[in-house]
């Protein structure tokens, strides 16, 4: 059992599920991007479509992506805070299959016109899970410091991955492997002990099969 499942996390209500696991949600997804948003579209699924309204689920939503955590006294002003900032929203309804009632569907893009969707749950007591980063499978919390690496599926590329990982003294706690077809496109999802650094990152970057690497550090700000 998880501690939050007990004392609850330290919030702005009503509710832990649809308020605080909203705004951890949208900080993740934020963090993802690399950037502050300057469109969003917010895409309520089940409960969170349901009762969102009521429990403020899209204004949490909002808030995470402006950066601030469920914490936030400034949570309930989070639209206005978002016209202020430049971000356009559209709050809807979708129909999701194969997942916990609390989801959204999130789609952001930044000013630069790198753009990002998301699929995430919250679980209750303030924990979430990732499901899906543009389109392609994935499961995690953001709880720890974690890669999202896109590559071409052929022999070698974990070995790769994780020698380069192993050079830069970063220890793997987790990795989960995904691919839409045998030698298509595949994603490795990997969790780390500590921080991943920059340099690791850019190693990875740069090499071949690798199309895309997101890192996600919660200890950095939003």
């Amino acid at each position: 059992m998880h501690i939050f499942d007990i004392l609850g996390p330290i919030m702005v209500g009503p509710s832990s599920s649809h308020t605080a696991g909203a705004a951890r949600i949208g900080l993740i997804t934020r963090r993802l991007l690399g950037s502050q948003p300057v469109r969003a579209e917010l895409l309520l699924h089940g409960s969170f479509a349901a009762t969102g309204a009521g429990h403020g689920t899209d204004r949490a939503l909002a808030a995470g992506l402006l950066g601030m955590g469920p914490d936030d006294p400034r949570l309930p002003r989070s639209f206005e805070l978002a016209g202020e900032a430049g971000m356009a929203l559209i709050v809807g309804k979708t129909v999701l299959r194969g997942v916990h009632p609390n989801t959204v569907l999130l789609r952001v893009e930044d000013a630069g016109g790198k753009k990002l969707e998301v699929v995430a749950s919250s679980l209750g007591g303030g924990r979430v899970k990732v499901c899906a980063i543009d389109g392609l499978e994935a499961s995690f919390s953001g709880e720890l410091p974690t890669l999202i690496i896109r590559n071409e599926d052929r022999p070698g590329m974990v070995a790769e991955v994780s020698a380069i990982l192993s050079q830069r003294q970063v220890n793997i706690a987790a990795m989960q492997l995904y691919r839409n077809t045998r030698g298509g496109l595949a994603v490795m999802v990997i969790e780390s002990d500590q921080p991943v650094w920059p340099e690791a990152v850019e190693q990875l970057r740069g090499c071949p099969g690798i199309q895309r690497v997101t890192c996600l550090n919660p200890d950095e700000e939003g």
